[in-house]
């Protein structure tokens, strides 16, 4: 049975969360590392991706439940400039609940806001549950050598959208001060 939304807490992952990252792909299971990374990702593979990818200048949303890290929405550049490539991967306990749908949101709202024209998510043909995602999203699909890919154009930023991420980053930080007081107390 997934898990609610609301037993969480959402926010942007920073360097110092890189451990969590990286446990939170190694619990991946399979079929979920496959759907994510188009392959069959091994370990040595993922702690590497989770060295890297903070190093890149991605903007990582992250899902924690009870302190432990979830699921992710990973926005990376692919040129520098206009062209973003988003990708999720949520653990298998933790699909259908409707993470997918807030973690676009707020991976859309930071693409808006950081000029992004064109977003990509790739996904395998056998991956229903992005190609339903990014169809909620009214992404452009198209079936390339084997895969899907969607295309999305956020519109311009706004002051709107800037205020928006500005509030989820702070209740992300306080969200995250509260869980730590709370393991303190515990």
């Amino acid at each position: 049975m997934p898990h609610r939304l609301g037993e969480g807490l959402i926010r942007k992952l920073a360097a110092t969360d890189q451990a969590q990252f990286r446990d939170h792909l190694l619990r991946l299971s399979p079929e979920a590392r496959r759907s994510r990374f188009a392959m069959t990702a091994s370990d040595p593979f993922l702690r590497s991706y989770a060295e890297t990818s903070m190093a890149l200048g991605s903007v990582i949303h992250g899902f924690f439940e009870n302190g432990t890290l979830r699921a992710v929405a990973e926005l990376r550049t692919v040129d520098g400039h206009t062209t973003a490539e988003a990708a999720f991967s949520v653990e298998d306990a933790w699909q259908n609940s409707g993470l997918g749908t807030r973690l676009m949101e707020l991976t859309l709202i930071a693409a808006r806001n950081r000029g992004y024209r064109h977003i990509y998510i790739n996904c395998l043909a056998t991956n229903r549950a992005m190609q339903l995602l990014a169809r909620k999203f009214e992404a452009e699909l198209t079936f390339e050598a084997g895969d899907v890919v969607g295309r999305l154009e956020p519109v311009e930023f706004s002051f709107f959208s800037l205020f928006r991420e500005a509030m989820n980053d702070g209740f992300g930080v306080a969200g995250s001060l509260l869980e730590a007081g709370r393991k303190r107390l515990a």
